[in-house]
């Protein structure tokens, strides 16, 4: 055996490549659910003796992957990813991955997960202060967690793509529904941005950083401008300008966090977990 289980069934050490890695919470079933709809590909920057090792742990039956394995040894370019190596049609593909700037060419077919930092090594590795998993003692929930979230998603668009639409096959567009979906996300929402927040250095850039991107692509509304009509001021600061104006008139004031979580979660977080008067 080239790993040992020790937590019956989730944390694993693995002896060729002495590391130790735990399986993400829902992954077995998410894998399982997940084959009934797509044919299924792992592609991993690490080398193919690792990523070999991962598809031993993840599919051990050999029931979802079938050789279809593809790692940093495989690729057609050095640090990035690209469907050029896949088959089937782009318009057919949907990414799942947990670091969007690999995938350069291939954006818009691709669902960004959350990070799963079950161990401190991790954190330190992707440079987030923030304490792991397993140094508070907890795991992901299986029923709320990330895969269970994108299970969701997945679901829906699969059933867009084959069963709200009966004709014209050939013309559908798996990028375009990603889109749809993502959209409803936060459709309502208009959203202005504290100065205050150092990744908006002047007004005139606001519109080409990444949270106001990434808050339209969710649906939402971006304007630099306060009035009536605004639901949501964006800062880290509630003794801005913007932040006090978002306080007396009644509004939402909110830390960027809100947006991001949004984007994981794919549905409106409630404002009050994201408060800026509350400890980020």
């Amino acid at each position: 055996m080239k790993w040992t289980d020790v937590s019956k069934g989730s944390l694993f050490m693995v002896n060729s490549v002495h590391m130790m890695t735990k399986l993400r919470p829902f992954v077995r079933t998410f894998l399982k659910e997940v084959s009934e709809m797509f044919e299924l590909y792992i592609d991993t920057m690490g080398d193919r003796a690792y990523a070999l090792e991962m598809v031993e742990l993840l599919d051990p039956q050999r029931e979802y992957f079938s050789g279809r394995v593809i790692s940093r040894d495989d690729r057609t370019q050095k640090n990035k990813k690209d469907l050029d190596i896949f088959l089937g049609h782009e318009s057919a593909v949907l990414i799942l991955d947990d670091t969007e700037e690999v995938w350069q060419t291939n954006k818009e077919n691709l669902i960004v997960m959350e990070r799963y930092f079950f161990f401190a090594s991790s954190c330190c590795q992707f440079r987030f202060n923030c304490k792991s998993l397993a140094e508070l003692k907890r795991d992901e929930s299986e029923t709320d967690g990330a895969l269970a979230t994108v299970l969701k998603v997945l679901k829906k668009i699969h059933n867009m793509f084959f069963d709200e639409l009966k004709d014209n096959l050939v013309d559908r567009d798996v990028r375009q529904m990603l889109k749809t979906v993502k959209k409803e996300v936060l459709k309502g929402c208009k959203i202005v941005f504290s100065r205050s927040w150092a990744s908006f250095p002047t007004i005139d850039r606001a519109e080409n950083q990444h949270l106001w991107k990434m808050a339209e692509q969710l649906g939402a509304t971006c304007v630099t401008k306060l009035d009536s009509s605004v639901t949501h001021v964006v800062s880290t600061d509630v003794g801005t300008k913007k932040a006090q104006w978002a306080v007396k008139h009644k509004k939402f004031l909110v830390l960027p966090r809100w947006i991001l979580a949004a984007n994981y979660r794919w549905q409106k977080q409630p404002e009050q977990n994201f408060s800026v008067n509350k400890v980020s």
